[in-house]
């Protein structure tokens, strides 16, 4: 993935003037609850870039939060909102970086959340370097809560190529190490009111090598 593209996408567009803005994310707040989240448990958000999400986890009470993205603009954009609303960040980890290529510490994470990245790795070797890195870093049992577009959805975004899913495509692309806890199809609304199919799904971890 090209991080200049990702870095001029943040440096010329506010937070609400992206397609796949969320004036807030309830829907994966209510499946912390399903999965009985803690708030001490580790949670990593993937291609976080200026998503709201991040102060709704802390105002939850969520504290061991790692927040990865390509554009250091856009964590940086996301830091200065935290400390104008206030919110303790003492406990986040803020990473810059390629989820393909990215380092990442070895079974640590309890929960895995990916809203419109994975859709973004157009080739065998992209989907495999996602996966080998979340393979790698997810706890055995832990889960991954995974929004991408669905077979009916955009073909583009951001001026880039992107894969879409069904749900069998998905369980074939994960593998067997994944079995599926919850799927559903939503349409999420974009800022100039159109809509985008996305199919989200929460995926628990069985084996480790």
């Amino acid at each position: 993935m090209s991080q200049n593209h990702w870095e001029d996408v943040y440096q010329t567009k506010e937070a609400d003037q992206v397609s796949w803005y969320q004036a807030q994310d309830d829907q994966f707040l209510d499946l912390l609850k399903l999965l009985k989240i803690k708030p001490d448990q580790k949670i990593i958000d993937v291609g976080s870039g200026t998503s709201i999400l991040i102060d709704q986890l802390i105002a939850s009470g969520y504290s061991n939060l790692h927040v990865l993205d390509l554009s250091q603009t856009a964590l940086e954009k996301t830091q200065l909102r935290l400390a104008h609303k206030g919110l303790k960040t003492e406990n986040i980890e803020w990473v810059v970086g390629d989820i393909c290529t990215v380092s990442l510490p070895h079974q640590h994470f309890d929960l895995w959340h990916d809203r419109a990245v994975f859709h973004f790795m157009t080739t065998a070797q992209q989907q495999e370097q996602y996966l080998a890195n979340l393979k790698g870093a997810l706890k055995k049992g832990g889960y991954l809560v995974m929004s991408i577009f669905a077979e009916d959805g955009p073909t583009q975004c951001s001026g880039l190529p992107v894969q879409r899913y069904s749900l069998e495509e998905l369980q074939k692309r994960l593998g067997h190490e994944f079995t599926l806890v919850h799927a559903q199809k939503d349409l999420h609304r974009t800022p100039w009111d159109s809509t985008q199919s996305f199919l989200t799904s929460v995926w628990q971890f069985q084996n480790q090598g």
